[in-house]
């Protein structure tokens, strides 16, 4: 055992004062007590939280951050959007997604990310073609994961239409095609990559309702089953009103409603985004025990809409933050822009408290590191015996955290404004982030910058 000590950690009850972490040779977390001596154990920097995950990546988008923020049209939106998106990945070579995928994990740790989950859907050579290796890109990011420290899991993607009712992909769409066979294949191939490896894990997901085959769709989920029953499944469901429109049209239902519907959707699927659901969804989405996938700064930079965040909670819901396009690499960000975009809705403040705390920022922090756990298929998101050990410590020392203890902690870290709180980033027991720095920033920034001064030439 290695033993930890914390002047104030935030542990699944709450905040408490004094605790003694310990962590197992394995990297799990071993006994936590608090009102502890510290006897014996490193003193950690600051105050300690649980690791965050981030539930919903596609690193790629990392290198387009910034450069879609020009109207092409007057009705710009999320399919205008795509359409950029097809051009930037039209070029993208294994070797460039994987310095990009390492220059993103690298910035998510330094903000307090500890895993991420990596929905890939760009699996074929830039003719269609798959490479020699079909999971050439996928094993791509298992490598960035590695070399930064962040734990994966790996989400090949089912992409087989280019719209609801089986119709054809578009040629510019090709370098996303699979079939479940093709995908299944993958994972096997990512499960051997992995070697037992307990900080990489693997799932499926299904792109979206519009992009495969319900049959396909049950047949991916049939093969996962073979597999590994717990392992899990993620898909983009009704993130846009034109999604739930040509739905309504192809079905007769709206997006959540088939898909809760027609599959059997439990504690192992992440339905991401979600933001236009209607009453009814809403609460049969929380009650069938998946976690909502939310990537607020995306969603907000996408125009795709607020999720019913208030509702979905009193329903029992649970939740989790995610990167998706990366305009944001920072957990308290999507927090933030999480909370306030309910106080814009309903105009009131102080919205997202449960009944351990009335701290908006303690209370979130914990719901979705709870809910990233179980959308990763990683037993994270506490420091609790058992739980992997992952730690955000925070900067005692830095000015908004001046003079703050327990629930203030938190609220400052997601609320304030402030950045650059991050010391130290702990991952299945070791240490990635130390004082504020990760070993290959200097050296992934720079393969990034190669990276994309390729893309854009």
């Amino acid at each position: 055992m290695t033993t930890w000590f914390a002047d104030e950690a935030l542990l699944p009850h709450g905040w408490a004062r004094n605790v003694r972490i310990e962590v197992d040779a394995d990297g799990n977390f071993g006994e936590v007590r608090a009102g502890a001596s510290s006897a014996g154990a490193e003193r950690l920097s600051g105050p300690a939280l649980p690791g965050m995950a981030n539930l919903h990546s596609h690193a790629f988008q990392r290198a387009m951050a910034g450069l879609t923020e020009v109207r092409t049209t007057p009705d710009d939106d999320f399919w205008t959007w795509r359409e950029l998106m097809y051009q930037f990945v039209a070029r993208l070579t294994p070797a460039e997604a994987q310095a990009i995928a390492t220059h993103l994990y690298v910035e998510m740790l330094l903000h307090g990310y500890t895993a991420v989950a990596e929905f890939h859907y760009v699996h074929n050579h830039p003719n269609g073609k798959p490479y020699a290796d079909p999971a050439e890109m996928l094993l791509r990011h298992l490598a960035a994961a590695r070399n930064s420290g962040i734990a994966i899991t790996l989400l090949p993607a089912l992409y087989s239409t280019s719209n609801f009712g089986g119709r054809p992909l578009q040629p510019r769409q090709q370098r996303f095609a699979t079939s479940a066979g093709s995908v299944l294949a993958m994972l096997e191939r990512a499960r051997s990559a992995a070697r037992a490896d307990p900080d990489v894990k693997t799932g499926v997901a299904p792109h979206s309702l519009r992009a495969v085959d319900p049959g396909e769709l049950k047949e991916l989920v049939a093969g996962l089953d073979r597999v590994d029953r717990a392992a899990p499944i993620h898909i983009h469901c009704a993130e846009q009103g034109k999604e739930v429109d040509d739905c309504v049209q192809w079905s007769g239902k709206r997006p959540v409603e088939w898909l809760l519907d027609n599959l059997r959707v439990d504690a192992r699927w992440c339905v991401v985004h979600a933001t236009q659901m209607n009453a009814e969804e809403t609460q049969a989405l929380a009650r069938s025990g998946a976690t909502a996938g939310l990537c607020p700064s995306t969603e907000a930079n996408l125009g795709d809409g607020i999720f019913p965040l208030l509702e979905y909670r009193r329903a029992g819901g649970r939740y989790g933050v995610g990167g998706d396009s990366h305009v944001s690499r920072d957990p308290a960000e999507e927090l933030c822009l999480l909370e306030y975009t309910q106080r814009l809705a309903q105009r009131r403040r102080n919205l997202v408290v449960g009944e351990r705390t009335q701290a908006v920022g303690t209370t979130l922090w914990l719901e979705a590191a709870d809910g990233g756990a179980a959308a990763l298929g990683r037993r994270m998101g506490a420091i609790a015996a058992g739980r992997r050990a992952d730690l955000v410590v925070l900067r005692a020392d830095a000015p908004d955290l001046a003079a703050r203890s327990g629930d203030a902690i938190a609220n400052s870290l997601v609320l304030s404004g402030a950045r650059g709180l991050v010391d130290d980033v702990l991952v299945g027991g070791k240490w990635v982030v130390r004082s504020g720095r990760h070993p290959l920033r200097r050296r992934a920034a720079t393969q990034f910058r190669r990276a994309v001064a390729r893309l854009l030439a």
